[in-house]
């Protein structure tokens, strides 16, 4: 039964921000209930709910009854920034007890207009750099959480593709440069490319339209392969660029396993229904009152590699025994 109503829930708040419940409300003012929003920097889809499914089982692991003591308000993201930030607004408005984002995108539009409500991350790439957080030690301010890659991942996805499909010569990098850590990924893939002597492109793109452009267009240089940077964009419109590189037959690396199981070639990044279960911790202790300038950063420490060998054999691509023994999943 309480599986039932989280997707009951998650499903009620898929669109525009919708008014707390009544009943819950009148709960809050008496003290009893506490309200949780949830700004995801990524579409609606089976993944991405499981994600949220995750951090809401954690919670309820951890006391917080969804109807009885917490009600939690989920916002999916729209690949309309304004409109997101029109959203995000009604929620704030509310007055939530904290505030969780997904990806530097969502925690961008939710930082201006929190105020001093906590907010707690997942999924944000270099938040000291990105100036959301003063250090990873000590974040000062009212927020704090769990941050995703490191600027050096660049590299590390551009090495991977190119041990997947050494004949590659020429990558395109699918990215949001207004983002400032993909502006430091593309910096590390600069460097890595000029270690294994390739050729690399940034492709900055803002909506599904400039993305099917842009790999089009570079479809038509020889031994080509991709890099999608981990972005709200990039999650959002993950089927449309896996049919693009499968009709282009273009190797591409992913940041999410879950694009793999759609049919994605390789992806090597986290595995997020953990992270959202850790970052379910976090809002539970700000919850029982620490502040987030008390909770230090968290920076990952496991990665997962995962490989779709239906794909490579559609792309007539031969992966290397040594990448699939190192392999966390290997679809066949």
């Amino acid at each position: 039964m309480l599986d039932l109503k989280r997707r009951q829930f998650i499903t009620l708040f898929g669109g525009a921000a919708a008014a707390w419940p009544v009943a819950a409300q009148a709960q809050q003012q008496a003290g009893g209930i506490r309200r949780v929003i949830v700004l995801m920097g990524a579409a609606e889809t089976a993944w991405s709910r499981d994600w949220v499914a995750s951090f809401l089982r954690r919670l309820d692991e951890l006391g917080w009854r969804e109807g009885r003591n917490l009600v939690t308000q989920v916002q999916w993201w729209n690949d309309q920034p304004e409109q997101m930030r029109a959203w995000t607004a009604e929620l704030v408005a509310r007055m939530p007890d904290v505030a969780m984002a997904f990806s530097n995108p969502a925690l961008a539009i939710l930082k201006p207009l929190t105020g001093d409500i906590p907010i707690v991350f997942v999924g944000v790439g270099d938040p000291v750099g990105s100036r959301f957080v003063e250090s990873l030690a000590r974040p000062g301010g009212n927020i704090t959480g769990f941050a995703s890659h490191a600027p050096s991942m660049g590299g590390k996805w551009l090495e991977v593709l190119k041990e997947t499909a050494p004949y590659v010569a020429q990558v395109l990098a699918i990215m949001h440069a207004e983002t400032e850590v993909h502006q430091a990924f593309w910096q590390s893939i600069e460097d890595a490319a000029l270690r294994l002597g390739m050729e690399t492109t940034g492709g900055s793109v803002h909506n599904g339209a400039e993305i099917e452009g842009i790999i089009t267009s570079f479809a038509q240089k020889p031994n080509a392969g991709l890099i999608a940077l981990p972005h709200a964009l990039t999650i959002f419109n993950a089927p449309l660029i896996i049919a693009l590189a499968q009709r282009y037959r273009m190797p591409c690396i992913y940041a999410q396993a879950e694009a793999v199981a759609i049919g994605g070639l390789i992806s090597y990044g986290l595995n997020w229904n953990d992270q959202f279960r850790r970052v379910a911790e976090y809002v539970d202790r700000v919850l029982k009152g620490t502040k987030p300038a008390d909770l230090p950063v968290q920076e990952p420490t496991k990665y997962q590699l995962s490989v779709n060998l239906k794909t490579a054999r559609m792309l007539d691509l031969t992966v290397p025994p040594t990448l699939l023994a190192r392999a966390d999943e290997v679809i066949e």
